[in-house]
């Protein structure tokens, strides 16, 4: 492992703990509570605030500000923190914010993620594995989104929404509801718009899982999502099953659906 090298015009208070091999350039600011694991690397003008820990290999780029105080009116400085995992690529502008005393206190970032230029992860998400968020995506405070979600350029989502393992978000897309695992979401007010296909065959889902799981979406489009949940749960296997748990998951908030056929009542 390369050996930690502090740029001379760097700031790191007293009390951050930094690993073996930590590379901090110029003008980065690291605060008291911070931890950076083994092999981090600052480029230069990164601001880390806050109780904030960020897992072994990660690397952000300038201009970027990790674990400064959320913005939520309602967060009056209370001991809060960011949890950020390992291998994650977060590029310039990028911010990140702690969580809050109502949303638990936590906000946690997976591992192997690539939050790309100005993309913002808000307070109490919390965000899984090989997430992509593509440049200037946004996602509201307490939101959750699993494994392998890619959520498009300029998107937005909205508090408190859950995206499940796999789906992928257009560019240019407002999400105000739960999408389920594996959909595709695309359009100014997203809906549904069938199977991230491109990514389950990345994943290695066979023909008949993806065959399920485009009958069970025609399924779903028919009615209620809880109600077809119910009906099919337990006959249902793999993929299939992954979407009608996370159907039946606690949320407060309605789901996403396919869009009505032309002429249709929405």
């Amino acid at each position: 492992m390369a050996e930690t090298r502090i740029h001379p015009m760097a700031v790191v208070e007293p009390g951050a703990q930094i690993g073996k091999g930590v590379q901090i350039g110029p003008f980065c600011v690291v605060g008291p509570k911070v931890r950076l694991g083994d092999g981090v690397v600052l480029k230069s003008h990164v601001v880390v605030a806050g109780e904030t820990s960020i897992g072994p290999e990660t690397v952000i780029f300038p201009f970027a500000s990790i674990g400064e105080v959320p913005q939520d009116l309602k967060f009056q400085g209370e001991s809060t923190r960011l949890v950020i995992g390992a291998r994650n690529r977060i590029r310039e502008h990028v911010t990140m914010n702690p969580g809050t005393e109502g949303g638990g206190g936590l906000t946690q970032v997976g591992d192997d993620g690539l939050f790309m230029a100005g993309s913002h992860v808000a307070h109490d998400c919390r965000i899984g594995d090989r997430v992509i968020l593509v440049n200037h995506a946004s996602v509201a405070g307490h939101c959750v989104l699993g494994d392998d979600v890619i959520v498009g350029g300029l998107s937005g989502v909205h508090q408190w929404v859950r995206i499940g393992q796999g789906a992928m978000i257009g560019a240019v897309t407002m999400v105000t509801s739960d999408v389920i695992p594996h959909g595709l979401v695309q359009g100014p007010r997203g809906h549904l718009d069938g199977l991230n296909l491109v990514g389950l065959k990345r994943r290695g889902a066979s023909r008949a899982e993806i065959a399920e799981l485009r009958a069970l979406l025609g399924d779903l489009a028919q009615g209620s999502f809880r109600d077809t949940a119910r009906a099919r749960h337990d006959t249902s296997t793999g993929r299939a099953r992954e979407v009608l748990d996370f159907i039946l998951g606690p949320s407060d908030r309605s789901f996403l659906t396919p869009r009505p056929a032309s002429g249709e009542a929405r």
